[in-house]
């Protein structure tokens, strides 16, 4: 009888628990070309799942070409001449096909669309004309620094200004630990590049960052999901997974988590610190929304000093998505091996964006702006909230600061249908099956305060209620 370790508490969905223990199973040979497989109801009794994971999954084993199916007679193990990381990675393929269809919604949207679960602030609260003011005086510089390429590590002034904001929130580094990257986007793709491989595998948070999570399947990364709560990552599921699995990292928000808008409390970050020690992985510590917090929290990346954090940050969210700035802050010999990835994979990054964005930091000008986007949100937070209350939509958390809500409507299971609906009447949802590492489905959906501070979108989640509670 067919055996197969199947856990409802993996991070892992059952379905692929299922196909990827089959395929393991024929590929080394405990499965024979001709085996029958047990009947869909035989397979269902003996492990505990429902028929239709094993339809589901028998149903992709053909596809994959580990089984073939017999009308009327079952389904059989079959040989198989190509390795099965190219068939996962056709599956994990149409995963990203999925995801793809909001980013693109998001950056294709014209101004007949509005962005309700949208990732930018407005761009009327942008600081555009100090923009154009700081590109131009970098214009009038006769040095040839805009013709040339920059140093692999960064434009060392922005590295040295960088390693003093974060002495501000109690992290040590030298400008040499700094590797400047185009937006937090390439800074995590540098660590996945480095340190993961196909077949490794990181624990990643539920829900979470979706790019991240598509960068991860491109490579072929199995991801298995951590329980996010309103106060960091559920430390029990993050244990076992450790311990069962030994990842090589795990990659978290520990402020203004995207979707959730959660800050990990000082006791969960101490408890995420401990475990990376005892099992030996790396931390991934994303604070690209740092800037946003209004009040101070220990980072993992304080409490480590970067033995064991790898601290990713931009200024896409704040200043400029276009001009695309972030950066790597690791241990010394670990910035080391990302600057040689980086000089591999695109030479360096945009010195004249990294000029641009060091002057408007030294200027003074950055933390006005700041100061700024922290009151408006903080005015649009209370707005949406009480509109929220009214409207009837269950917050996750009700945050102190960011520009997130994750919030649902109490009587919808699956917010992905609403979406494409809203979608034909020009919003942009951002449904909670996009954040979920397998692209499960969730009620949950993530909404932009800044956004939804706006009557014509209350007067549409209104009606959305309203319709939803006549059903």
């Amino acid at each position: 009888m067919l055996s197969l370790p199947i856990s409802k508490e993996d991070g892992r969905p059952l379905v692929d628990q299922i196909v990827a223990g089959i395929c393991r199973q024929i590929q080394d040979h405990q499965l024979r070309t001709g085996t029958k497989m047990p009947s869909i109801r035989r397979f269902a009794i003996a492990h505990d799942v429902s028929r239709f994971t094993v339809v589901e999954a028998y149903d992709r084993l053909v596809a994959m070409g580990f089984l073939r199916s017999r009308r009327g007679d079952g389904f059989y193990a079959t040989a198989r001449a190509t390795p099965p990381t190219d068939s996962t990675s056709s599956v994990e393929r149409k995963h990203n096909e999925q995801l793809v269809w909001l980013v693109r919604r998001l950056l294709e949207a014209d101004q007949s669309m509005t962005l309700v679960g949208g990732p930018w602030l407005p761009r009327e609260w942008s600081d555009d004309v100090r923009i154009r003011q700081t590109l131009g005086a970098l214009g009038r510089l006769t040095d040839g620094s805009l013709v040339e390429y920059g140093n692999p590590y960064g434009y060392l002034p922005l590295r040295q200004h960088v390693a003093g904001l974060l002495g501000e929130i109690g992290i040590t580094a030298e400008p040499s630990q700094i590797v400047l990257t185009a937006g937090a986007s390439q800074a995590l793709e540098l660590v996945n590049r480095l340190l993961l491989g196909p077949g490794d595998i990181a624990l990643v948070d539920d829900p979470g960052y979706y790019n991240l999570f598509g960068n991860l399947r491109l490579s072929n990364v199995q991801m298995l999901s951590v329980p996010r709560n309103p106060d960091g990552p559920d430390i029990a599921s993050l244990e076992r997974l450790a311990a069962e699995h030994r990842p090589k990292l795990y990659f978290t928000q520990s402020v203004l988590q995207n979707p959730t808008n959660t800050d990990m409390s000082s006791h969960v970050s101490f408890k995420v610190m401990q475990l990376a020690e005892r099992y030996g992985f790396y931390v991934v510590e994303d604070d690209v929304l740092c800037d946003l917090q209004t009040k101070q929290t220990p980072r993992l990346a304080s409490l480590d000093q970067l033995d064991r954090v790898i601290y990713a940050r931009s200024f896409s969210k704040t200043l400029s998505g276009n001009l695309r700035v972030g950066f790597l802050a690791c241990s010394q010999r670990l910035a080391d091996e990302f600057a040689d990835v980086k000089m591999l994979t695109s030479i360096t990054s945009s010195q004249a964006a990294e000029q641009v964005i060091h002057l408007m930091l030294v200027d003074g000008h950055y933390r006005k702006h700041i100061r700024r986007l922290q009151e408006r949100l903080e005015e649009s937070r209370r707005n949406v909230i009480k509109a929220f209350e009214r409207i009837g939509l269950e917050l996750f958390v009700e945050p102190q600061a960011g520009m997130f809500l994750w919030a649902r409507f109490p009587s919808l299971e699956d917010s992905m249908p609403l979406a494409e609906t809203a979608l034909r009447e020009g919003f942009v949802l951002a449904p909670g099956y996009v954040f979920r590492p397998h692209l499960e489905r969730s009620p949950w959906m993530r909404f932009n305060i800044a956004i939804c501070d706006d009557a014509r979108v209350q007067q549409w989640l209104e009606r959305t209620a309203t319709d939803l509670a006549a059903r």
